[in-house]
């Protein structure tokens, strides 16, 4: 059974190369669900397994050690390997919490802040504008859509022309229309969960403004404007560092390789296509999740043998 276990733990090594495959050239509002669900999928998986992997170890305490009898199946395989094994499940768990806790403390204190200052702010039709010299510009959703906000900057606002700045604009509605946040919470807190799905929450987060930047161009109509509208965002962004502070979920349309994605705008049309990558990710979480569930069964069937309820094979 500790092979069953120890399998979805690996599998999420797979995941980056494909999801930038994916991302790459399947169109972005697909991809961005696909990557985020099999980020998901998989992060449920190794959660699950290592909580099971680290129950040898929880039984050694006085107050679960009655129920060990009902757990034997959890030591099939030699006590060390058993033990050990027990004991990295439970640093990993370690590391995991301790960077979540890490990790979402400080995405509060950004979004706090954020809040802070927009707070109380003249505002038309969701926008605020910040008198500050430093050009940014990004998407602050709100606990709900009526309190939803798109935060630009005196300055980033000085640095387009009228139609690059409803482009700049439209991306962000982008974001706030489509809910990218959630995508983007969802992968962080993969992400903190094994190190091979943190290095998907970048993958995530280009196929987010990729799909805001092709929702851009349909609402002004000219994939030229947009693409010329993230590119001189994005250079105004970097001429001047130490922008506002936002979380991580308040998607920026001057992130990610802005090169490429310049170079998708100015290209056709994204169409709608699966490719292998996109059945390769769907297999990758099938076998994470039968692998997951077959450890599952086999524990409850050990279980029901201990409780005398079936004789054992």
């Amino acid at each position: 059974m500790i092979t069953l276990l120890v399998v979805p733990l690996l599998l999420p090594w797979v995941l980056p190369p494909l999801a930038r495959r994916t991302a790459e050239r399947v169109r972005p509002d697909i991809a961005l669900w696909a990557v985020a669900t099999s980020t998901a999928a998989l992060a449920l998986g190794v959660a699950a397994c290592l909580g099971t992997l680290l129950l040898p170890l929880a039984l050694r305490l006085p107050v679960l050690a009655a129920l060990a009898h009902l757990l034997q199946p959890v030591q099939a395989g030699p006590a060390s390997l058993v033990f050990c094994a027990s004991v990295l499940a439970g640093g990993a768990i370690a590391v995991s919490l301790t960077a979540g806790a890490r990790g979402a403390r400080a995405e509060l204190r950004r979004l706090r802040a954020v809040r802070k200052l927009v707070a109380g702010m003249p505002e038309a039709g969701g926008l605020c504008v910040v008198d500050d010299e430093r050009p940014d510009a990004f998407a602050l959703p709100g606990w709900m859509r009526r309190s939803d906000r798109i935060v630009v900057t005196a300055g980033m606002l000085r640095a387009l022309d009228p139609g690059e700045r409803e482009a700049l604009l439209g991306h962000e509605r982008a974001h706030l229309a489509g809910r990218h946040h959630l995508f983007l919470s969802v992968a962080q807190l993969a992400g903190w969960c094994h190190p091979a799905l943190a290095a998907v929450v970048p993958v995530v987060s280009f196929a987010a403004e990729r799909a805001a930047d092709e929702a851009a161009a349909r609402a002004c109509g000219d994939r030229r404007l947009a693409a010329r509208a993230v590119g001189r965002a994005a250079l105004a962004a970097a001429s001047l560092r130490g922008g506002l502070q936002a979380p991580t979920a308040a998607a920026r349309g001057t992130t990610g390789p802005v090169p490429a994605r310049v170079k998708a705008l100015l290209a056709q049309a994204p169409v709608r296509r699966v490719v292998p990558a996109l059945l390769a990710m769907a297999l990758l979480c099938t076998a994470a999740g039968a692998s997951a569930l077959g450890g599952a069964v086999w524990l409850h069937r050990g279980v029901e043998v201990a409780q005398g309820e079936h004789p054992s094979d």
